[in-house]
């Protein structure tokens, strides 16, 4: 089924999310169908800035859209370190259903001393969002994926493996019947940054003991290199090479 309506065209008042970013991610909902009426939608909820923010906007698409869906958060714990207690103050306040599911990645990391932990742990924890969702009757699965993700998974591709591809805005997981959504994938990092910010939204600091030293890292820098010097709109040519209108 299609998504209803046109979502960039709703209205929100402008302290509730800023107009750049109401038309991006509604852009993206629209332009992909990413969530249809009456859909189980299951925010993957680590705490950061995108994932925050993916959950913010999510809850006002829901109150003033005219497709109609449910919402949740899960939280998949990582470690001890991690306080998940702001993250269910703001789920209360904003009257969200939250979930959380232990499981000890960076322990098992640690253990099998893991050469490339991020990857590890994204994947790992894909396929406990995943199963978590099917087995509690979520059909749709988002993920705070932005546009500046694509870019650098483009090019993490590119030098590692020679292929010119990334993420797809959506993906069918067909051992579990769910669908994955990136409603941010259109929304760069600044305009989150900015829009965090402004709404002061419970950002949590990361945990994890790998934050900072990995190969996404060193592409960031020679991304940033390459628009400062060189390619200033190098983001839209990247998003029209990957051809992404061509292959929904």
């Amino acid at each position: 089924m299609a998504v209803l309506g046109k979502w960039h065209n709703y209205h929100m008042k402008d302290y509730e999310l800023s107009h750049s970013l109401r038309r991006s991610i509604g852009k993206a909902l629209s332009d992909y169908s990413m969530i249809d009426q009456n859909d189980k939608v299951l925010v993957a909820l680590s705490g950061g800035k995108d994932s925050l923010l993916l959950l913010h906007a999510l809850n006002h698409f829901k109150a003033h859209s005219p497709v109609k869906f449910n919402l949740a958060a899960l939280t998949v714990k990582i470690n001890d370190e991690m306080n998940t207690a702001p993250l269910q103050e703001y789920c209360r306040v904003h009257d969200i259903d939250y979930y959380i599911h232990t499981q000890p990645i960076i322990e098992i990391i640690n253990l099998r001393q893991e050469k490339s932990p991020c990857s590890f742990c994204a994947n790992m924890r894909r396929g406990i969002l995943s199963n978590w969702a099917a087995s509690n009757g979520f059909n749709k699965l988002a993920l705070g994926h932005t546009m500046d993700d694509a870019v650098e998974t483009f090019f993490l591709n590119l030098f590692h493996t020679g292929r010119s591809q990334s993420f797809m805005p959506t993906a069918f997981m067909s051992r579990t019947g769910v669908h994955v959504i990136r409603p941010l994938v259109l929304s760069t990092e600044a305009m989150i940054i900015d829009e965090v910010k402004r709404l002061e939204l419970p950002v949590m600091k990361s945990t994890c003991p790998f934050a900072g030293y990995t190969h996404r890292a060193k592409i960031r820098e020679i991304i940033a290199d390459l628009r400062k010097n060189y390619v200033n709109d190098l983001y839209a040519k990247i998003i029209h090479a990957l051809n992404w209108e061509n292959n929904k």
